[in-house]
């Protein structure tokens, strides 16, 4: 972990948040409850826990724009990247891409196959005797996938505790909620089943993530991040339509706003 005096301050999560409507906005692209509700916790884990040989792998590949909002945040995105999202010929696709961006080692949005890649890369990080760690950031929805339960079953019976796992649990996925749709209410008490270390925080709480991601243990980690879909535009938190709606110029306007004040 980094030294608190690099923590991230509240304005940057705010000037993050408004980068990435301007960025879905300019491009026409909707994804953006999901990538609303996890943006707190990447910006948390690249810009205080990654080091340079460690990974990340985005396994809810459709919040695409979070991940490169929050590599514009770190530098290693420029505002001309950022404008060429979604567009023909782009590095910045809708989901991660396969090559061209150095911090993303996989393409992925086809969900439940993060965690087995991320699994994998921890278990060869160990073979390798390297002490590089992984962090994987997964849906709640995809937790409805058998490949996911697989990687989990993977990670555990190796006792990868290299490898840290990351739930953005909003509770909406995108034909309506996680209950309704396949219910395993409340997930993480079927996570703790398994011989690995769950903890349950609050997924917009800086803090909160900081402790629960750092925190010490010789098992591997998952942390259940309890947040909420468009977080911080009251038009969108936990409207199931934001998984899939694109910004109007007023709205955009409107968001734009809400996250300044």
């Amino acid at each position: 972990m980094k030294t608190s005096a690099s923590a991230l301050a509240a304005n940057d999560f705010r000037v993050a948040r408004q980068r990435l409507l301007r960025m879905h906005f300019e491009s026409g692209v909707g994804h953006i409850g999901g990538n609303l509700s996890s943006l707190d916790a990447m910006m948390v884990v690249f810009h205080e826990y990654l080091r340079d040989e460690d990974r990340f792998f985005l396994s809810k590949g459709h919040s695409a724009g979070a991940l490169y909002t929050t590599l514009w945040s770190l530098g290693r995105l420029d505002d001309r990247d950022l404008e060429t999202f979604h567009r023909d010929d782009t590095l910045l696709a809708g989901h991660p891409p396969a090559a061209g961006i150095p911090d993303i080692g996989f393409a992925t949005g086809s969900l439940g196959h993060g965690l087995s890649l991320a699994a994998g890369t921890a278990l060869a990080f160990r073979l390798k005797g390297t002490s590089a760690r992984v962090v994987c950031l997964t849906s709640d929805g995809e937790w409805q996938e058998g490949s996911t339960w697989e990687g989990l079953i993977f990670a555990s019976h190796h006792q990868l505790n290299n490898l840290t796992i990351l739930v953005d649990h909003n509770g909406l996925q995108g034909f309506g909620s996680t209950t309704d749709i396949a219910s395993m209410s409340p997930l993480w008490q079927r996570l703790r089943g398994f011989d690995i270390d769950v903890d349950v925080v609050d997924g917009h709480d800086a803090d909160a993530i900081r402790s629960a991601i750092s925190a010490p243990g010789e098992r591997l980690k998952l942390v259940v991040l309890r947040t909420i879909k468009g977080r911080g535009v009251s038009f969108m938190e936990n409207e199931m339509k934001w998984h899939y709606l694109p910004l109007t110029a007023e709205l955009y306007q409107q968001a734009i706003d809400e996250i300044g004040s």
